[in-house]
């Protein structure tokens, strides 16, 4: 039986809470520093209420620290590293490898023990099944691939390694393979290794030719749409990946909220369709709430990228914002643009006051507004001066449905079956009462039902089911089987829910049983059995402390290059992707039949940059002019 993981995204301690509310069976979020998100940071004592919380359902926190790290920030990563420990995370996602190292042997005179397990971060750019194994050779437990890569390719890791596999199925994507970026760095000396990218591939480049002629002029070239394999998580489960994640770690409340629920009730589809083969690996049933709908939510349009190894069209670069969905078409304006009439594009769409709209202007800029008042296809508003007639109109604000998210909260329950059984001795009744949890906690309770007999033996049973199969706090009760005696004591309803509290405590005073996934510790085998798949590092692997450059040369690395961040190395590749500018725009010659037009540049900003074509391995990069 194979536990299957839905891992959500959370910027703060409540968009945690409500992920776990809505289904999720793990949660990762940063903790004070070291995170890849410099605006998501949160204290210790925020992770170690997400933790009491997650584990009442047996889910699960990690707790991303997946910068690099310079050597003056090794012993406060390391105390970080203890305190996310000490309060309850379940796993650290990492990048530097100083990290394992530090995990190992500590640092300096601190050498207190971390056994919780680690994570090999999607900054590790892991896409090879050497990279996989060297990775789970080192200690990692579970590695998270890249994004770009295709079933195929993912069976393949699944092959060469026994660890667990997590992969991204839903949000925003890098144009660029994870951690080996250096665009940000390139362009402002933000490092995207270091938590502060300035999301470059979300700017305006002119793509010019040899000779300067602009071919493409002010657009988003880099910019994806955003990821979704919800109907592929199947695929993936088939392919071996036991964790499937959600991006967003800067998402608010009610993004994670629509999105969790939506691929929770996915995943419930798979278990329920292959009882056999899956289980989820966290307890819980989620009740009530909203029908989720992640049309209705942020997103830049969406792609399956290159699951199936094939390519397609994954370009934003007209919106590399959320746009929304389409509504229909401007026919009709006033004078001063505060009125719009809208033809729509489809039957069934209902405009509310306060929905958000967007469009593209006739430079190319996408403008957004909100309608005040809205009456069937007409919308009231502020003025709007770059609205026009024919102009394409997108809903990227949902009011009613940001309502409906905010106002019918998910529910998550356990179910608790309980047993009940009378005895009568002196004509006093004796009930003895046992409750079993789903995750398997098992309390019981003996008590006093005095000398009274009921009436009435079938009024009594159904008062009995009534009032002990409620709910009391986050336990679903049911009456599970009852002793058939020829009489019933008489309880009153007080009495019996008194008795649905007591075991209810009880059940809380237990920790929440755990199911089997992620429980492997940190391996102890010694680095020199760990050979890194290449005899020289270079500036990719991101070394930028003595650590992790002891950990390379243990491992076999002849050298030790220092990372981009430290060397600013003139004339590097400050990206490489499977995304193709030519392909997207018709020009490739291998996939077109187009003649090859010679070098290409981008230009932002009176910043240049080279584009090269990797033909035989199918990608393109990026390089300092």
């Amino acid at each position: 039986m194979r536990q299957l993981e839905l891992l959500a995204p959370a910027r703060d301690i409540q968009v945690g809470i409500a992920a776990i509310d809505c289904g999720a069976d793990a949660v990762y979020i940063a903790g004070p520093q070291f995170g890849a998100r410099q605006a998501a940071g949160n204290s210790i004592e925020d992770i170690r209420q997400l933790c009491v919380y997650a584990h009442r359902f047996g889910a699960r926190i990690f707790v991303a620290l997946n910068t690099i790290l310079y050597d003056e920030e090794l012993e406060a990563a390391y105390r970080q590293m203890l305190d996310v420990q000490e309060a309850g995370a379940d796993a650290l996602i990492v990048q530097d490898l100083a990290v394992m190292e530090m995990a190992r042997n500590g640092i300096g005179n601190l050498k207190k023990t971390i056994l919780i397990p680690l994570h090999a971060s999607t900054q590790c750019a892991i896409r090879t099944p050497e990279q996989a194994v060297f990775l789970e050779n080192l200690g990692f437990s579970r590695l998270i691939l890249e994004r770009e890569l295709s079933l195929d390719q993912i069976r393949e890791i699944r092959k060469a390694v026994t660890c667990e596999l997590e992969f991204f199925v839903h949000g925003a994507l890098c144009v660029c393979y994870s951690g080996q970026c250096y665009l940000s760095e390139k362009i402002a000396g933000r490092s995207a290794n270091r938590g502060a990218c300035i999301q470059a591939c979300r700017s305006r480049y002119d793509l010019t030719d040899a000779s300067g002629k602009v071919l493409v002029k002010d657009k988003a070239l880099l910019s994806l749409k955003d990821y979704n394999l919800r109907n592929r998580i199947e695929d993936l489960a088939q392919a071996g990946i036991t964790s499937f994640k959600i991006e967003g770690r800067l998402k608010n409340i009610s993004y994670v909220r629509n999105v969790v629920r939506d691929y929770s009730i996915v995943l419930d589809g798979l278990v329920g369709k292959h009882p056999d083969l899956y289980e989820r690996g966290s307890y819980g049933k989620v009740c009530g709430g909203f029908t989720p709908d992640t049309a209705k939510t942020f997103n830049r349009g969406y792609t399956e990228l290159y699951i199936d190894g094939k390519r397609g069209k994954w370009a934003a670069m007209d919106a590399a914002k959320s746009m929304g969905e389409e509504i229909g078409t401007v026919t009709g304006l006033n004078r001063d643009k505060s009125v719009l009439t809208v033809r729509f594009s489809r039957g069934g769409i209902a405009l509310s006051n306060g929905d958000g709209f967007s469009f593209v202007s006739k430079r190319g800029d996408i403008c957004g507004f909100r309608g005040d008042v809205c009456e069937g296809n007409t919308i009231r508003c502020k003025s709007v001066p770059e609205i026009f007639i024919g102009a394409s109109v997108y809903r990227n604000i949902n009011a009613t449905f940001e309502k409906e998210l905010e106002r019918n909260s998910c529910v998550r329950m356990l179910s608790v079956a309980t047993d009940i059984d009378f005895s009568r001795e002196n004509d006093v009744w004796t009930v003895r009462v046992s409750a079993q949890s789903e995750d398997g906690r098992m309390v019981s309770c003996t008590y006093d039902a005095g000398s009274q007999e009921a009436n009435n033996k079938e009024r009594m049973l159904e008062m009995i089911k009534g009032q002990i199969g409620k709910n009391t706090g986050i336990y679903s009760f049911c009456v599970r089987e009852m002793t058939d005696s020829e009489a019933l004591p008489f309880m009153s309803a007080s009495f019996l829910n008194s008795i649905r509290r007591d075991l209810a405590e009880k059940l809380n005073a237990m920790s929440c049983g755990r199911k089997g996934l992620l429980l492997r510790k940190i391996e102890t085998a010694d680095k020199g059995d760990c050979m890194f798949p290449q005899k020289k590092t270079s500036y990719k692997n991101n070394i930028s402390n003595r650590l992790s450059e002891t950990v390379y040369r243990s491992c076999g690395a002849e050298d030790a290059e220092p990372a981009y961040e430290i060397s600013h190395k003139g004339g590097a590749e400050l990206m490489r992707t499977k995304y193709c500018i030519r392909f997207e725009l018709g020009m490739c010659p291998k996939h077109h039949g187009c003649r090859n037009i010679g070098p290409l540049y981008l230009l932002n900003n009176g910043q240049k940059f080279v584009l090269g074509f990797d033909c035989r391995n199918c990608e393109m990069t990026l390089s300092e002019a």
